[in-house]
């Protein structure tokens, strides 16, 4: 039986654990140079949320988080997560990041720890099987996830340490159940983001989604999914028009840099 937050979930002693938790996150970032959020985010009321981006830094991976004690604990997952049961995937334990980071989307700065893209690829609730911090310390966490590509039951299993590793390094398995399905049948790491469908080719070549040039603020439909309000030049973009990347280029042959 799943356990709800009010219960084995609930952070201890309130905010305060959760800062505590971030100071790794805030000590690598400079929030005045990266869009990523320095702190914040609310609980949900009823469930504990997950949420995995796909993150097109050095080396594109995805970033797989689960709401815990007020901060979301995280993994990096190289090769994403898959739905076979027969395919255990690499994850390596990060920092955790704050609740507001479930919701971020945007780019990264060159320069800056983690550069690059950021995408919602899923997000969810989860619902751990008995106690999530025993299960954590213990070095095996079961759990459900309900969320728009991924379902049904996980686990995660941390792996003997080896001399040449830098952090832990744990497995994201999913559990035999009517959600798995065969990789050579069915590849969820292909499946477009959660905010919409791929949109087709731009009328005009553009790229990016942040313009820092005098302009107008409207919303404008973007790769990295959904509508958001951007800084582009006025009179540029067309209604079914979209744009990509880091910077709008009018003109200029398309550059996808994911």
């Amino acid at each position: 039986m799943a356990t709800r937050k009010k219960t084995s979930a609930q952070p201890d002693a309130g905010d305060s654990v959760a800062h505590r938790a971030l100071a790794d996150y805030r000590r690598k970032r400079d929030f005045a140079a990266t869009p990523e959020p320095a702190e914040g985010g609310q609980p949900a009321a009823d469930a504990l949320a997950f949420v995995v981006q796909k993150h097109d830094a050095s080396r594109l991976h995805y970033d797989f988080r689960l709401e815990l004690d007020g901060t979301l604990k995280s993994w990096a997952v190289p090769k994403g997560p898959c739905l076979d049961p027969t395919v255990k995937r690499m994850a390596v334990e990060v920092e955790d990041h704050p609740l507001a980071y479930g919701g971020f989307e945007g780019t990264i700065p060159e320069g800056h720890y983690g550069a690059g893209t950021v995408i919602v690829w899923d997000r969810g609730t989860w619902w751990p099987e008995g106690d999530a911090r025993r299960g954590l310390q213990a070095g095996k966490l079961k759990f459900e996830l309900r969320g728009e590509k991924l379902k049904g039951h996980w686990t995660l299993v941390r792996m003997k340490p080896r001399a040449s590793d830098s952090k832990p390094t744990w497995l994201l398995i999913k559990e035999k159940d009517a959600q798995a399905r065969p990789l050579d049948e069915y590849d969820v790491e292909a499946e477009a983001p959660v905010d919409g469908d791929e949109p087709t080719a731009p009328a005009h070549d553009h790229v990016g989604t942040r313009l820092l040039e005098a302009g107008v603020v409207q919303p404008i439909r973007s790769r990295l999914g959904g509508e958001r309000p951007e800084h582009v030049l006025g009179g540029v973009l067309g209604e079914d028009e979209v744009v990509d990347g880091v910077a709008v280029v009018v003109g200029e042959p398309l550059l996808d840099r994911r």
